[in-house]
């Protein structure tokens, strides 16, 4: 099987696997206990008031993906270098940013009072469940970010002949995950700010209750808020870095195809994909190094998993680019290395 064939196969398959671990994910912390009524219904009322910002917001940010989605269309339909597919790009880009706020959200909301109830019997058990609300947010947005940036590549590629024209249309995806970062950042974190005022207002100043005492009102906007702006916001926020800096790697490496040994043309574009791949199936391995015991430290549970994560990825690092670039190639007075390209991505690891 040639490279092109595997990425076309391997890529959108470990994308597809992430967001199906998930999913499972998701249903486990949903038959976790939620505790009794009261703290059921304090969470019912957060996570309500959190989908219903979302959906409000959301239904602004439709008709500005329309509107611009349309002058995309009409802005690349002359131009050689583009294509009006740019416009789906963006449309496609937008949809996979919010979905991932939306998962995230919802997800999270279920999480956070099963987390506090899970607390009440130990730390193993919060931990766990906090975790796992975590990681499903991290999962949807390297899911949807590499299935929508695959499948649009391996679609394109098969339209277009300039590998430079590919790479022009698909940067419509990454336009449409920022559009979508920018508003829910921006959106999230003024409802947080304006919520965590108003609790303190209302409670401290006037009434003299701690903004976080269960008596104040406004302590379920302040939740709703802290969810609404480091869930959904962080989440676009994440998903628009974690897409752009692909595809900015993707442009870099279209730069080496006229110069690369036959068979390696499309190495240094489809690296980039690859390592974010594989970058995904070793997260999912990583989730299982998380585990603390009672009267532990959670922080070295995180750092276990983190640091294991990063040593396999090292390897598996070292496999791609060893197997997928040539071991030299000059461009004009430069010459590169794949032991290089190993180092700098070791360094950034």
């Amino acid at each position: 099987m040639d490279m092109n064939a595997y990425f076309n196969y391997a890529v959108p398959a470990a994308a597809c696997f992430s967001l199906l671990f998930a999913f499972f994910k998701s249903m486990n912390i949903s038959k976790q206990d939620g505790g009794d009524e009261r703290t059921k219904r304090i969470g019912s009322y957060i996570q309500d008031g959190a989908m219903a910002f979302l959906k409000s917001e959301y239904k602004i940010l439709s008709v500005f993906v329309a509107a611009v989605a349309v002058l995309l269309y009409f802005a690349n339909s002359s131009n050689a270098a583009s294509s009006p597919l740019v416009a789906l790009s963006f449309v496609v880009g937008a949809l996979c940013s919010g979905l991932a706020g939306y998962f995230g959200m919802r997800v999270a909301t279920n999480a956070n009072y099963r987390t506090a109830t899970a607390a009440k019997k130990g730390l193993s058990g919060a931990l766990k469940i906090a975790f796992n609300g975590g990681s499903v947010m991290g999962l949807v947005v390297v899911g949807l970010g590499v299935l929508g940036l695959s499948t649009l590549f391996i679609v394109y590629q098969n339209m277009f002949t300039d590998i430079q024209v590919v790479l022009n249309v698909l940067s419509g995806f990454s336009l449409g995950a920022s559009s979508i970062a920018l508003f829910a950042r921006v959106g999230g974190g003024i409802y947080t700010k304006a919520a965590d005022v108003g609790a303190d207002l209302v409670g401290k100043v006037e009434a003299g209750i701690p903004e976080d005492h269960p008596l104040n009102p406004a302590t379920i906007a302040d939740n709703v808020g802290d969810n609404v702006g480091d869930v959904a916001g962080m989440g676009a926020d994440l998903f628009e870095s974690y897409v752009g800096a692909i595809i900015g790697s993707m442009v870099i490496g279209a730069s080496f195809i006229p110069v690369m040994p036959e068979g390696f043309e499309m190495a240094a574009v489809l690296l980039p994909l690859m390592i974010a791949a594989s970058g995904i199936m070793i997260s999912i391995l990583g989730t299982f190094l998380v585990s603390v015991k009672e009267g532990g430290d959670p922080h070295k549970a995180l750092n276990k998993g983190e640091f294991g994560s990063a040593a396999i990825m090292i390897v598996a690092i070292y496999f791609l680019v060893t197997k997928l670039l040539p071991e030299t190639w000059v461009l004009g007075t430069s010459t590169y290395t794949s032991t290089n390209v190993f180092f700098a991505i070791v360094i950034g690891l």
